[in-house]
């Protein structure tokens, strides 16, 4: 897979900076047929001097037309990592959508593991831009 391009989205919430990248995979887009296919990779780094753990996770991904599904569950690619300080956990994964330009955003619910303290951390809203969309939306 090609890597992403331009800088990435970032924002960070107690202690814990999330970085988003999204790359457009024509590959596997069928303009055609109105399927457009993304890839995300993310970096989630604990800042802080507590270890926190990863538990849930909330996505909001809207298309082109305003429509946003909410998409709900435990932790991240079948994994709830732990990130003790200073330590960073990757990966990429993908969403369809039916229109050639969209955004996602969301939250990662955490616990700090010392307290068992819960707590959300922002996604930023990131652009799903793909070259069919005419004009610059995003």
């Amino acid at each position: 897979m090609a890597k992403p391009q331009g800088n990435p989205f970032s924002a960070t919430t107690a202690d814990v900076r999330v970085n988003v990248q999204a790359l457009y995979l024509s590959d596997q887009s069928e303009p055609e047929r109105s399927h457009f296919v993304w890839a995300y990779r993310v970096s989630i780094e604990n800042l802080g001097r507590r270890s926190v753990q990863l538990m849930k996770r909330t996505w909001y991904i809207t298309d082109g037309r305003g429509l946003t599904q909410r998409v709900h569950g435990d932790g991240v690619i079948g994994e709830q990592p732990v990130l003790e300080p200073g330590e960073s956990f990757e990966y990429t994964s993908g969403t369809p959508l039916s229109t050639p330009s969209g955004f996602m955003r969301g939250q990662y619910h955490m616990v700090a593991t010392d307290s068992g303290e819960p707590f959300d951390v922002t996604i930023p809203a990131f652009s799903l831009d793909s070259p069919h969309q005419p004009g610059g939306v995003h």
